[in-house]
């Protein structure tokens, strides 16, 4: 549900301008994994061609154990905020899924960490928005320059 989520929240964003649907894994444009943890990696996107066409293949890592243990900790205690951390990972790299590419800005979900920057307080700002579980499917998590920069990549034709 995590990823239908994202996904649904680019779609919503874009104003419609992106389409998403189920299709064969052979003939997806988009193709999400989920991915078993490895050396503080949260998810990946690499990109990919289909019958000429631009798509991209994600990672996701839902299991906290390799995220430091902060994180780990955390999503223990706290199964929200073990969502919020693979929500916002799927968003993010889906963004990237898309064509969205870094920003230096912390408020933006496809901010780079490589910056600097509070991971932890990164996904608990967006945590404290979240009662249960299904909030996450009204509350997409993007930011306007996230919204703004994916438009201009998808004007109205």
């Amino acid at each position: 549900m995590l990823a239908a989520w994202a996904i649904k929240a680019w779609q919503k964003a874009s104003g419609d301008r992106l389409s998403f649907e189920a299709v064969t894994e052979d003939s997806a444009l988009i193709r999400l994994y989920w991915g078993p943890p490895r050396n503080g990696a949260y998810g990946a996107m690499r990109p990919i061609f289909v019958d000429g066409r631009r798509g991209a293949v994600v990672f996701i890592v839902p299991d906290t154990r390799g995220l430091g243990r902060e994180i780990h900790e955390r999503a223990q205690e706290d199964s929200l905020f073990r969502d919020t951390v693979v929500y916002l990972t799927c968003l993010h790299e889906l963004g990237h899924a898309v064509g969205l590419l870094h920003t230096s800005d912390y408020d933006d979900i496809m901010y780079f960490f490589g910056y600097g920057g509070n991971i932890v307080n990164f996904f608990q700002r967006y945590r404290a928005d979240l009662e249960v579980r299904a909030d996450i499917g009204v509350r997409s998590g993007l930011r306007t320059n996230d919204v703004r920069r994916l438009r201009e990549l998808y004007p109205d034709s």
